[in-house]
């Protein structure tokens, strides 16, 4: 057996150990917990596609500059690196939270809503944290944030109180207690971060949206495409498309009901490819949810046949059947999932043709996603068709097969071929 005092003197030793093992464990305990913090800020920065704003294709992560043409002008995104000169390096997470939250800058100047705050502003404590985490986590970059050029009157920030009282309402999402927490989570992520009602909502003359016509659909502005209606509506809704449908499209870019192009293939590229799949089931869930604005659809099949089987839709079928029926079959059925149906397919008879116009013109390919890494697409015709050809065969899509869509004219295409802006 050991001496008495040499047990004690162990005792005391180990006592005086004890402390200092913990002391050197909590700095690694410290540093789990940060890095835990800021992986989640980078999966709620990707949520929320802040990469699309603030970094130039081939340019530093987050280093701001890229151009947002307006109908007021052009905007630029600031550099959001922890730069302390000229990013937010000097910013402080409740400056950040401020900023998302309120839509004002630390410095106390109102942001212009192109900054999706009037969705942002529901975003919590706790995550916007963690994304401020990420931010301050990422290489700074020394790159002064170039000034606004937007047409007078539109440069007076002051102006910007009045576009506030009509359309924003600060706050935090309130959880429905009525609804299932994945309801409620998908609602938060659609709602919040994800800011979807900024392109899927008409605009009107001030910029501004309704929340009476939230997700009803509108053009984009500047960009020449229509963001389709997200409600259960007779124009191009979920209501009927299946969860699953709706999650492979989010996040694979094509699913049995669609593909994405034009700007939502970015926000799917850059965005909804990274998120759980029990993040996009719960927005799926919600969106699904969205109750009718026009009505419930109705089913194409007892649509009446249409009359004006004229000139152009003969020679629209001539040139589908010649140009496009290999991908999308002789009766537009399409090579599921990766050439989409076009028979009663409703985003095609959508009362604005500007998405079919635009896709036989310009042409277009999902994303490549991890989960669909090698998309097909479909090639452009602006230079094989001239504006008659192509408005005859969009007419031929929007009218044949149970479709209900308004004939196509050559101005609109004409219209379209000049403005685009890829």
């Amino acid at each position: 057996m050991l001496p008495a005092a040499l047990l004690a003197a162990l005792a005391a030793g180990a006592a005086w150990v004890a402390p200092s093992l913990a002391q050197n464990k909590a700095p690694a305990r410290q540093q789990a917990t940060q890095q835990s913090i800021v992986e989640r800020g980078k999966y709620l920065a990707q949520a929320g596609d802040c990469i699309a704003c603030h970094t130039v294709p081939g340019s530093k992560i987050f280093s701001g500059n890229r151009p947002m043409p307006t109908p007021f002008g052009t905007l630029y995104a600031p550099n959001i690196t922890p730069d302390r000169e000229t990013g937010i390096g000097k910013w402080s997470a409740d400056d950040f939270y401020n900023m998302m939250h309120t839509g004002r800058s630390p410095k106390g100047y109102l942001l212009y809503p192109a900054m999706p705050f009037a969705s942002y502003t529901k975003v919590t404590r706790a995550d916007s944290d963690a994304i401020f985490a990420y931010l301050r986590s990422v290489p700074p970059v020394r790159q002064a944030s170039r000034d606004h050029d937007l047409r007078f009157p539109y440069n007076n920030r002051a102006l910007l109180i009045g576009w506030r009282t009509l359309y924003f309402k600060e706050g935090e999402y309130q959880p429905d207690r009525s609804k299932s927490a994945e309801w409620n989570r998908g609602a938060y992520l659609v709602q919040g971060l994800g800011h979807c009602a900024m392109c899927h909502t008409p605009i009107n003359a001030l910029g501004g949206s309704s929340q009476e016509r939230a997700f009803q659909g509108g053009l984009i502005p500047m960009q020449n495409w229509y963001a389709p209606s997200l409600t259960s509506n007779r124009e191009a809704g979920l209501g009927d498309w299946a969860i699953q449908d709706i999650v492979d499209l989010l996040q694979k870019g094509v699913s049995n009901r669609g593909t994405v192009y034009g700007p939502m293939a970015e926000v799917t590229f850059n965005s909804l490819q990274f998120m759980s799949d029990e993040d996009v089931r719960a927005m799926a869930v919600y969106l699904k949810s969205l109750p009718a604005d026009q009505g419930p659809a109705s089913d194409p099949a007892e649509a009446p046949a249409r009359a004006d089987v004229n000139q152009a839709y003969s020679e629209g079928r001539r040139i589908y059947a010649a140009r496009c029926a290999s991908c999308h079959g002789a009766e537009g059925r399409g090579k599921l999932p990766h050439y989409p149906p076009l028979a009663r397919n409703q985003s095609i008879g959508m009362s604005s043709a500007v998405n079919p116009i635009r896709m036989v013109l310009n042409g277009g390919y999902p994303p490549g996603t991890r989960r669909n890494p090698m998309p097909y697409g479909m090639p452009p015709f602006a230079q094989d068709l001239n504006d008659n050809e192509i408005a005859a065969v969009v007419t031929f899509i929007r009218t044949a097969w149970g479709n209900r869509g308004a004939p196509v004219s050559a101005r609109e295409v004409n219209q379209l071929r000049s403005a685009t802006v890829e």
